[in-house]
């Protein structure tokens, strides 16, 4: 089976301001190589605030999806605070592959990352 159900991205930090019409983003993305739906979840880990838990996603079977976190809530609603630096885990119920982006616009010369999320056996 390709992929893992656990993945860590240390480095997530939503920029609070987008200059011109591109609007600043992080994404987990996803990709589902089985057979079978994966239900998504993702907890976020602060430096000082507690534990953020109950996001959910899906990836369809054999499909891509992109978890847009600016527009991500949990069950409460709440939101994945801006200008706040967190650490993200990616638990699934199935093996995926997780890729993690970012686009900062925060500036006219704006900057677009990638990096692949850590796995875990």
């Amino acid at each position: 089976m390709i992929g893992k159900k656990t993945w860590i991205i240390p480095d997530g930090f939503l920029q609070p301001k987008s200059i011109g019409n591109q609007i600043s983003h992080e994404a987990v993305c996803v990709l589902n190589l089985t057979d079978q739906l994966a239900e998504i979840q993702l907890t976020f880990y602060f430096e000082d605030l507690e534990p953020m838990e109950r996001f959910f996603s899906e990836c369809g079977s054999e499909r891509t999806h992109h978890i847009r976190l600016d527009k991500l809530t949990d069950q409460q609603g709440k939101e994945v605070p801006r200008d706040v630096p967190y650490a993200i885990k990616v638990d699934s119920t199935v093996p995926i592959i997780v890729q993690h982006s970012r686009l900062d616009t925060s500036q006219e010369a704006l900057a677009l990352f990638t990096t692949m999320g850590f796995p875990i056996e």
